[in-house]
């Protein structure tokens, strides 16, 4: 298997910004995906935004879909605060389970499942935590639940993991297909998490700069 780099890796923040400016547009209402109602709890409808063109881009990849399939998005855009609070609250997981670990390796466990604040890709509206759905809005099965921890599902969040079904795993390698043909990179621990411009995706794709940094929501 290809060395996963995760997003505590000091060559992700080695990236530099060069904010393009780009604004922040509600998936809800300037466009026609299927949006998930698990965040809807979210009053401020933050979880709904993401860049103008990663939007572009998801449009584009449920183009390519076969006819009867289309992208589910859960959460895109997430405040710099929230982001800190679900890094924190897992990292103390995973520091009450392993005392034995130290802080950098509690960061880098913790980094697995959520993106270290400062580098986030969803602070910066370039990410997008989506799945597959039917023609009826009805989740397709992708071999584990969406936000599955690596605990959890004993490492099947993992894109590439062994041990998932059939039906599974032609759908995992369909997302992958149509978002990485729309220019999109996925976060590896993460089947369901796939970003655009974000310093991640400028390691990955060896781009000299992300054009999105992370920005509160207006």
């Amino acid at each position: 298997m290809t060395e996963i780099v995760l997003m505590s890796d000091p060559k992700v923040a080695a990236i530099p910004v060069r904010e393009c400016g780009e604004r922040l547009v509600d998936v809800r209402t300037d466009s026609p995906l299927l949006v998930d109602r698990r965040k809807w709890q979210d009053s401020a409808g933050a979880f709904g935004h993401l860049r103008e063109g990663v939007l572009d881009r998801l449009l584009d990849a449920e183009s390519r879909l076969p006819q009867g399939i289309r992208l589910l998005f859960v959460e895109g855009y997430r405040p710099p605060s929230l982001q800190l609070r679900y890094f924190d609250t897992y990292a103390a997981t995973l520091r009450a389970d392993h005392p034995e670990w130290s802080a950098e390796q509690v960061r880098s466990a913790a980094s697995r499942y959520v993106s270290p604040p400062e580098i986030a890709p969803h602070s910066a509206g370039a990410a997008v935590d989506l799945t597959l759905a039917d023609a009826d809005g009805r989740e397709l099965d992708l071999g584990t639940r969406m936000n599955a921890t690596p605990e959890e599902s004993a490492g099947a969040c993992y894109t590439h993991a062994d041990g998932i079904g059939e039906d599974a795993r032609a759908h995992r390698d369909l997302l992958g297909t149509v978002l990485t043909a729309a220019g999109l990179v996925n976060y590896p621990t993460e089947w369901w998490h796939w970003s655009y411009g974000d310093r991640y995706w400028a390691l990955q794709t060896g781009a000299d700069a992300a054009p999105y940094g992370p920005r509160e929501l207006d």
